[in-house]
């Protein structure tokens, strides 16, 4: 990896979402050697994701160089590569280009789509956890009414304008809220000679409440919100398969649809080299003590999505969200410099400080400690939250922006298909057909 030798220990850092870079800002200037390694060369604010998928945003206003993070930063490196494996026995990380010693390895790769082992699900629907993937999501999208506007056929008209949300949890709520308001807005103004009212929005959540991680009177609103834009929603109910057209369900419900979006659950991005009692089979997080140690080693530590630090509070580890990762990459900061010097860490414990989802315009839940509201100043909480956790001022100036733009005109942009993406599982349907 033509990382220079040094006196200084060495701390590799693998992944830079929001642990990573709430570590890496920690350790600046400590006197150590760090390296941080990453498949891609930004850092993504995942929670705004459904906006590049709906043309709310453009990819690079979400988006912030790692360099850039660290160029003033001594005795800090930067690689661009996929890490392949963990040599624990002689302390190196194995990746795409070259392998590298560590003193201290923290892993914080953070999470992936679980699809729960349906391979036919994983080849045939969309999933929304990194940039690239949202912009398919976007390109698919024109591109299925692009293709509605040229068939006259009614049946495949319909399954290209039915969208079919696989999850009710804060990406999907948000996701489907924002489609509902493109074709409320927007959509009917682009295709005149398409009838938008047939476009349809079905949200699909497997447990009896949207929102289920979130108090019940948000999960109320929230649901009212959204069917009141439209969004038809679907309780209780799990899908079994989806064969890029027909989507079955655990019971009599079926849908035809061109596209599925899986939201549905997550688990973590684990890499090989770390022996099975150091992880959780179900969801492939990493088991980590107090101090975010990985069990069963005194130098390598997980942070963020892929850490499970289960406690009497959270038996199942924290949630895997922004909030936890970041606490967690920052005491670790902290106790990694403590650690090397002989000095005794402190046990990190998370501070819940509230969790929100947006339904769309004036239209948001927010869950305080103490306190539950919903509605327009719910709305401008989440924005100004949103807006404050962006990294980098330009990246700030022009989401605030565009949404500022958007609310005036009630309108999306960034419906550009800049990157045709075009789903070859998808079966059209035939004249013998009908």
């Amino acid at each position: 990896m033509n990382i220079p030798n040094s006196s200084l220990k060495r701390v590799v850092i693998i992944g830079g979402g929001f642990a990573g870079i709430a570590l890496a800002k920690k350790l600046r200037n400590k006197y150590l050697q760090v390296v941080l390694i990453d498949k891609h060369n930004y850092h993504t604010f995942q929670p705004l994701l459904y906006q590049v998928a709906t043309g709310g945003l453009e990819a690079g206003s979400i988006a912030y160089p790692i360099r850039k993070v660290i160029q003033e930063y001594k005795d800090f490196y930067f690689r661009l590569t996929s890490v392949k494996e963990i040599d624990t026995k002689n302390q190196k990380v194995i990746s795409e280009i070259g392998d590298l010693y560590y003193d201290y390895l923290v892993i914080a790769t953070g999470s992936k789509t679980n699809y729960f082992g349906n391979k036919e699900i994983e080849r045939n629907s969309m999933s929304m956890k990194t940039i690239p993937q949202s912009l398919n999501i976007r390109s698919l999208i024109l591109e299925n009414f692009e293709q509605a506007v040229l068939t006259k056929d009614i049946n495949e008209s319909n399954a290209l304008t039915n969208f079919i949300l696989v999850g009710a949890g804060p990406t999907g709520v948000e996701l489907a809220g924002a489609l509902a308001e493109m074709k409320k807005a927007i959509l009917q103004k682009d295709y005149p000679d398409l009838d938008i009212s047939k476009m349809q929005i079905n949200l699909i959540q497997s447990g009896d409440r949207v929102l289920n991680t979130m108090s019940e009177k948000s999960s109320a609103a929230a649901e009212k919100f959204l069917s009141d834009l439209g969004v038809k929603i679907w309780k209780n109910v799990q899908v079994t398969n989806y064969d890029g057209r027909t989507v079955t369900t655990n019971s009599d419900l079926t849908f035809e649809t061109a596209t599925v979006i899986w939201t549905a659950g997550v688990q973590g991005a684990a890499i090989f080299g770390l022996p099975a009692s150091s992880l959780v089979d179900r969801v492939l997080r990493i088991r980590v003590n107090e101090f975010n140690q990985v069990k069963g080693f005194d130098n390598i530590f997980a942070i963020g999505d892929i850490a499970s630090m289960e406690t009497k509070k959270y038996p199942q580890g924290h949630p895997m969200m922004a909030q936890p990762a970041m606490q967690q990459g920052k005491l670790l900061g902290d106790n990694l410099v403590k650690f090397i010097s002989g000095k005794i860490m402190e046990p990190f414990e998370y501070n819940d400080k509230g969790s929100m989802a947006t339904i769309g315009r004036n239209l948001a839940v927010v869950d305080l400690p103490h306190y539950h509201f919903s509605g327009i100043f719910a709305w401008f909480v989440w924005m100004f939250v949103h807006l404050f956790s962006l990294i980098g001022f330009k990246n700030k100036a022009v989401v605030f922006l565009n949404w500022v733009y958007n609310y005036i005109r009630f309108d999306r942009e960034g419906r550009l298909i800049v990157r045709p993406y075009k789903k070859k599982s998808f079966i059209t349907f035939t004249s013998d057909e009908i």
